[in-house]
């Protein structure tokens, strides 16, 4: 293949996007022939755009503060003797053979990684504190991904050659794929059409037996001749749905919750409509979750349940808990608490950091109004936001892919849980981003009143499990061990291998991964890292036996009359945005 091949196919490109120009929304071409995204409903990469980010999170505010020493030092990148071996063998973009057989490409690429590296390390030259150096590192790495030559036609040869191969079929079939996204409102990052909820996601059997305006309790159906009489209620998150622990039998971590012999139930959370804009934080403590603890109680009939909380439902299960606590009724109602990846200290709350600062709130501010009751935080946004934290995983494979190869996504469950976002309301969402990641209020007892009680976390005095992932960069492990520190009670502390979700669903078989445990407490969680123990597989069977020491004696399930509410997995989950 000589080098015309190459200018041929990307002629081929340009004419094609001339020619479709009309049927693709007047989306216009951007450097090297590559289509800039104009996505409809939703902002391509950045929440709210890169462009309209304020300038103190994305902008090159930190270059003044580079010091002149750096500028020298960081030069030698651009020197010819400078050997990128191991940098361009550490890029798996770079991998195909297709990078070195013509010298325009290999040069292109070299280009390339020689100016990454010249921007890294005039940024670790910066006389910034620890904050701002990784506020500007993360949108530094933002842009490097975005400008990467896979990211475009003219300079990527594996998605030239395959035009030549296929005789342009794949760039037909890449725009095709491409206004098909755009229509959508987001990047496909799987075939969403081999997936149904309750048809083969969502698949444990269980009933609705209780709903209102923002939650659907699902209890589901017992498959053991015995279970342990109290029974468990699980929080997930309420910005996505609550099928990440119900993907299919095989991972499932309600189903085998159920098989272990536990009574599981389980909050399902409204994807937010516009009729429910004005609903705030306290809604979803009331409606929410100490509505399903009463709901619960009175169906098992009885006294105390156990409880676990999944990401931001395992934050709002610790201030629902909290108020019962003030209330003196905590253990009237609950016996346990398990949390999964949850933050409740948010002083370093991980990559999304970057994203949170003075100037992005009064963006939200301008957006939602002072109260937050003039509209809803996009489900599609906050999808965007949480994509773009693993740029190069998340967005940019899925445009070298889908639109410069023309390649069709394959089935993944995973990722089709997580394009099925949630709308959140104007009022929970600033107050969320106010008082917790903005002032960490609740590290500060008595800072915050909810329901008309003081919030103290250290009056929470019952038992809990708190698991977290080492490779998290939602919730970052020693982050979510000071959070654990809060509570009054007993804690067992687990560290799990991976990252935020698959840290989570890691069942038992096959065996692969591993955890962590240790005496608590620690003096930090160096020294509980440092004394802990590992233990090959899942953390799944620990926590079963932690959980079944304060579930009570086993019997016969309870029978129940069949619920008119429907079965499993219930309407709410079924509701797009």
């Amino acid at each position: 293949m000589d080098f015309s091949d190459y200018t041929k196919a990307h002629q081929a490109w340009q004419e094609f996007l001339s020619k479709n120009a009309g049927a693709m929304g007047g989306m216009g071409a951007g450097a090297a022939g590559m289509p800039s995204f104009a996505f409809p409903n939703a902002q391509f990469a950045f929440p709210s755009g890169a462009g309209s980010m304020p300038q103190l999170e994305a902008g090159w505010w930190w270059l003044p503060s580079v010091k002149p020493e750096a500028w020298q030092a960081a030069a030698k990148w651009y020197a010819l003797d400078t050997k990128l071996d191991d940098l361009i063998a550490k890029d798996r973009r770079f991998r195909s053979e297709a990078w070195t057989k013509q010298p325009f490409f290999q040069g292109i690429r070299d280009q390339y990684v020689r100016t990454a590296a010249f921007w890294r390390d005039l940024l670790q030259g910066a006389a910034l504190d620890d904050k701002e150096k990784q506020r500007a590192r993360f949108f530094l790495e933002q842009w490097l991904d975005a400008i990467a030559p896979t990211n475009f036609f003219a300079t990527n040869p594996e998605a030239i050659e395959k035009a030549i191969e296929t005789k342009g079929e794949s760039l037909k079939h890449g725009i095709e794929n491409l206004v098909h996204d755009i229509e959508r409102g987001h990047i496909a990052m799987t075939d969403e059409s081999a997936f149904a909820v309750g048809k083969n996601v969502a698949l444990s059997k269980g009933e609705v037996i209780f709903r209102n305006d923002l939650i659907e309790l699902i209890h589901y159906a017992p498959t053991q001749k015995t279970v342990h009489e109290r029974p468990l209620l699980i929080v997930p998150p309420c910005i996505n749905k609550f099928y990440i622990l119900d993907l299919k039998p095989e991972n499932s971590f309600v189903g085998h919750a159920v098989a272990a012999g536990f009574d599981v139930y389980l909050v399902s959370w409204r994807n937010i409509p516009e009729a429910l804009k004005t609903l705030v934080w306290e809604d979803y403590l009331e409606s929410g979750v100490l509505t399903a603890i009463d709901e619960v109680r009175e169906h098992a009939s009885v006294e105390t349940i156990n409880t676990l909380g999944f990401c931001v439902g395992g934050t709002i299960l610790a201030c629902s808990l909290a108020v019962l606590a003030a209330r003196g009724e905590l253990e009237e109602f609950v016996e346990s608490a398990t949390y999964l990846t949850t933050l409740l200290d948010f002083s370093e709350p991980g990559d999304i950091q970057a994203y949170l600062g003075e100037s992005t709130y009064a963006m939200r501010v301008k957006q939602l109004g002072e109260d937050g009751t003039n509209g809803l935080m996009s489900g599609a946004e906050l999808a965007q936001a949480f994509a773009s934290l693993r740029a190069n995983d998340l967005i940019w494979s899925f445009v070298v892919k889908n639109y410069l190869k023309g390649e069709d996504p394959p089935a993944f469950d995973l990722l089709y849980w997580n394009s099925d976002s949630t709308n959140l309301p104007g009022p929970m969402y600033l107050y969320y981003l106010r008082n917790f990641y903005l002032d960490n209020k609740l590290t500060q007892p008595g800072a915050l009143t909810m329901l008309e009680e003081p919030i103290d976390l250290s009056l929470v005095t019952i038992d809990s499990y708190v698991y977290s992932s080492r490779e998290d960069h939602i919730v970052p492990w020693k982050s979510a061990f000071a959070s654990a520190e809060l509570w009054g009670g007993d804690v067992e502390f687990v560290l799990g291998a991976s990252g935020h979700i698959a840290g989570v669903v890691n069942p038992p078989i096959p065996v692969k991964r591993s955890y962590w445990t240790s005496a608590w407490p620690a003096e930090n969680p160096e020294a509980w890292d440092a004394k802990s123990k590992e233990h090959p597989g899942s953390w799944w069977p620990h926590w079963y036996t932690w959980l079944a020491k304060r579930s009570g004696k086993k019997s016969a399930p309870r029978k129940h009359k069949v619920s008119k509410l429907g079965a499993a997995p219930g309407q709410y989950v079924l509701e797009k945005i």
